[in-house]
């Protein structure tokens, strides 16, 4: 064996003491170590750290933690329910929020054509933007600019459907331990995201009684220090309810007083019945930076394209350069929303006729007080008018349903005997309520509540007297 002398370098504070040693001491030929332990080997003239040895001698693969704390409200009561329909009785399904499943709400003939030209001018097969292409980016700045928010290209991110905007705006104000204030009731996303990624989540009450308007004095009890980000949904999944003008103006008095940013669900921005107006949040502030996220899946009735985008208010400079460049560097994580739908975006925005989104908010409308009407002279259920967006809320009396546990019980029940499926407001957690989508045909709701009215016939038992009523 060659007994050559080699050179091995200790590295230290920048401290370089050189030691002879020889090939067949502990530390091989060509191996230097550095003072932090690495050790590093030399090949080629190069220095490379050298591969440290795996102790592992068995497969163990685990889900990341991010992976084990993701979870779905809505899926973890409606996987542990069993729903076995009654055969006797065709379902219906008043559970799902997507208007197209039963067909009888088509998107429009413009929509689809501009959808066709985008693919016929094969102009949008390629990778565009992560934040989108900036012609689609200003159609949607100029579809939504006003003269109280104005809007530019510069303040527009498209995304995957507005779900992955609302993530991206998650993503972007909060850090691990850092927490949000969420409805209750309100859409299950905002917790699965939010906990998966180490965030806490704070839940302010709506009142059912007002319209479910916000319980400000409750909301404004739970701010502290480590408050990143307040989210509003206006109008409301799952409540269907609209906020005006006045109420919206104290929940910017709010926000301000504490120096919270909103990031502002407002996917069912143009779903306001006739006779209720709900301008955007951003219009009313003067002062509170507000992330608005939306999409085309609702109004334009094409959840699937996964068409979003966040709308950037920040006139006053508070999010400054670094949020923006922070939401561009996150929607470089994957690479943008789907170019062919980007293609058509203009097209869609300015040439969709007014007569097909009054259409469709005069179906919901009418579904919506066909449902309340029905349910509203059933015995033990409470429904709550809704002013827009596609949701009716129940509740449910349960002390004269004594058949039944909860919510989740009585929904459960309901499927396995008349066939109809709500989904338990325990999946926004809000137990003793169920939601009915309403954008099934008309026929099919009728239907749908008159066999509620026989179920709840059915179990329903009129409270009985306690001992103080005896005794007097």
């Amino acid at each position: 064996m060659d007994s050559k002398p080699y050179l091995v370098q200790m590295n230290g504070n920048g401290v370089h003491n050189k030691k002879l040693v020889k090939a067949n001491s502990l530390i091989g030929p060509g191996v230097n170590m550095h003072g932090n332990g690495v050790h590093h080997v030399k090949v080629n003239g190069s220095l490379y750290p050298a591969k440290a040895k795996s102790s592992r001698q068995t497969w163990e693969v685990k889900p990341s933690e991010m992976a084990k704390n993701t979870l779905n409200p809505i899926r973890a009561i409606v996987d542990g329910m069993t729903l076995t329909p009654n055969p006797d009785k065709p379902m219906i399904a008043l559970s799902i929020g997507d208007p197209t499943v039963f067909g009888n709400l088509p998107t429009d003939e413009a929509v689809l054509q501009a959808l066709k030209d985008a693919i016929d001018s094969q102009k949008y097969n390629g990778y565009a933007p992560s934040v989108g292409y900036l012609k689609s980016r200003q159609a949607v700045a100029n579809f939504y600019s006003c003269p109280e928010a104005p809007l530019e290209a510069e303040d527009v991110i498209l995304t995957s459907g507005c779900s992955q905007a609302i993530e991206l705006a998650i993503n972007v104000l909060c850090n691990p331990g850092d927490n949000i204030l969420v409805p209750c009731p309100g859409f299950s996303l905002y917790k699965t995201l939010a906990v998966s990624m180490g965030i806490k989540v704070k839940l302010y009450n709506l009142l059912p009684e007002r319209s479910w308007e916000i319980d400000l004095q409750h909301l404004e009890s739970l701010i502290d220090e480590r408050t990143s980000c307040l989210i509003v949904t206006n109008p409301s999944n799952p409540c269907g309810s609209v906020f005006d003008k006045e109420h919206l103006q104290k929940i910017l008095k709010v926000a301000s007083k504490y120096c919270v940013p909103i990031l502002a669900d407002e996917i069912y921005s143009d779903m306001v019945f006739p006779g209720c107006s709900s301008p955007s949040i951003a219009s009313l502030s003067s002062d509170v930076p507000i992330l608005s996220c939306g999409g085309l899946a609702k109004r334009w009735l094409v959840p699937g394209w996964r068409m979003g985008w966040i709308l950037i208010h920040d006139r006053n400079d508070v999010f400054g350069s670094e949020i923006r460049q922070g939401l561009v560097k996150l929607s470089q994580r994957i690479l943008g929303a789907c170019t062919i739908v980007q293609g058509a975006l203009e097209s869609i925005l300015n040439n969709t006729p007014q007569s097909f989104y009054n259409n469709t908010i005069s179906f919901l409308k009418s579904n919506s007080e066909t449902c309340y009407n029905e349910l509203s002279t059933v015995p033990g259920l409470n429904p709550i008018m809704p002013s827009g967006a596609m949701y009716l809320m129940v509740g449910i009396d349960m002390d004269h349903f004594p058949d039944f546990k909860n919510d989740v019980d009585f929904t459960e029940r309901l499927v396995t005997e008349q066939s109809v499926f709500c989904l338990p407001a325990s999946a926004f957690e809000y137990p003793n309520f169920f939601r009915i989508v309403v954008t099934v045909p008309e026929e099919m709701m009728v239907e749908a509540c008159a066999r509620i009215r026989e179920f709840c016939q059915r179990y329903y038992r009129p409270r009985s007297c306690d001992s103080n009523d005896l005794d007097q």
